[in-house]
């Protein structure tokens, strides 16, 4: 911290105090004179910054200062001398501040406000317990797909891999890697725009697939609509990568059936989207009328993923597609279309029950809202409108409307 070292006008006294204006006036203890400041006194025990406000000017032409509330600021932008927002924010975090630039009433205004304090420090543990937990939960669930799918075959005499074990191990490795996959695409993205997150923590649960899936923490703000898009795309983009080559080979396995052969009532059926029926069509063509397929765990391990990459990019609240959405609409815009699709999911839930959870949940995360990237001003690059519209395209084709049914 940088003090002022003073001198009086009268006596000559001299003093030290937490303050660099250039008079005091009646501040001499001794007699009571005005103080001038002769010096300048820097406590050792801290490292010395330049203010916030001149680092600013280097990258902004900056008008009034609008607000001010101790460590907060508000200033109207004339104009952007840096275009690179991640650069600029990198540069004042070691100051120890966090930057916004927003439009507010046709003014262009930049928030400064104390940057949090992130851990980076993981307790790698936690995680790697998690990943066993999980590991053998999907075992489990494949274990009990693949009992069904053997019979089916000892049933009807026909080829395959007959190895229980064997198939249940499959199902689980695929599971895990198509989600392990996405979030990973999720965490390199974030590494590239400087955004603190965690490793994938995946999340064991007693289901017909054996999790609820795998995340990661994001611990600082999205700095950009760019980079919101770049963390919203890279997850789906990456875990379809690798769940479209797991349904190919899955359904190689698969068996085809007699339909007669399907108990009603007992029989759970899974819903076809658009990518799943062309897989179909590529690996087995189309089916002789009177006939449908047994899928083995592999091949169910494959839709899982597609379905995950579908539920994921719904564009509401803080979903992979919400922070899409989020990018293209503004704050308002977007948390009416959250609370749109939340309505729609409960009325889905005439025609599969899991809607309704997905609409609560989607409510529910409605209320917290989605913030946006620090840096809404700037527009986005070709690539990122490219991306975004990729995304819409493998929401179509990833969509299952009904994902159950019996």
């Amino acid at each position: 911290m940088v003090k002022g070292i003073y001198e009086c006008i009268n006596c000559g006294h001299r003093e030290v105090f937490d303050t660099t204006k250039p008079l005091l006036p009646g501040a001499c203890k001794v007699c009571g004179g005005d103080m001038i400041l002769v010096g300048y006194e820097i406590d050792v025990e801290e490292e010395y910054h330049p203010s916030i406000e001149d680092e600013l000017r280097k990258y902004y032409e900056l008008g009034q200062l609008l607000e001010s509330r101790g460590d907060f600021y508000a200033y109207e932008v004339i104009s952007i001398k840096e275009e690179n927002f991640e650069k600029v924010l990198k540069e004042v975090e070691k100051l120890g501040y966090w930057l916004a630039l927003k439009k507010r009433e046709g003014k262009l205004v930049l928030y400064v406000f104390p940057a949090q304090n992130v851990d980076n420090k993981e307790n790698p543990v936690v995680g790697i317990l998690l990943f066993i937990l999980t590991v053998l939960s999907t075992f489990f669930a494949g274990y009990i797909l693949s009992i069904n799918y053997v019979k089916t075959l000892e049933d009807l005499g026909l080829p395959g891999i007959k190895n229980v074990y064997l198939n249940a191990l499959a199902f689980s490795l695929g599971i895990i890697s198509i989600l392990g996959t996405h979030e990973m695409g999720h965490k390199i993205a974030a590494t590239l725009h400087g955004v603190k997150s965690t490793f994938p923590y995946f999340i064991p649960f007693p289901s017909f697939i054996g999790t609820l899936g795998a995340v990661i923490r994001v611990k600082s703000p999205i700095p950009t609509r760019n980079a919101a898009i770049d963390l919203g795309v890279s997850g789906p983009i990456a875990g379809l990568i690798v769940a479209i080559p797991v349904t190919i080979i899955g359904l190689k396995l698969s068996a085809i059936v007699p339909q007669d052969y399907f108990k009603q009532g007992e029989t759970i059926y899974f819903g076809t989207s658009i990518l799943f029926y062309e897989l179909t069509k590529l690996v087995i063509g189309n089916l002789e009328e009177g006939f449908g397929i047994a899928l083995h765990p592999l091949a169910i391990a494959g839709w899982v993923g597609i379905l995950v990459t579908f539920l994921n990019l719904i564009p509401a609240a803080q979903l992979d597609g919400g922070h899409i959405a989020r990018a293209l609409l503004p704050e308002k815009v977007h948390r009416i279309l959250t609370y749109a699709l939340g309505f729609i999911a409960i009325g889905l839930s005439y025609f599969w029950a899991g809607w309704f959870l997905w609409g609560l949940l989607i409510l529910l995360m409605g209320r917290i809202g989605n913030p946006g990237a620090l840096d809404e001003v700037t527009p986005l690059t070709l690539g990122r409108k490219i991306l975004a519209l990729i995304a819409v395209v493998i929401f179509i084709v990833s969509a299952v409307p009904v994902p159950f049914s019996t």
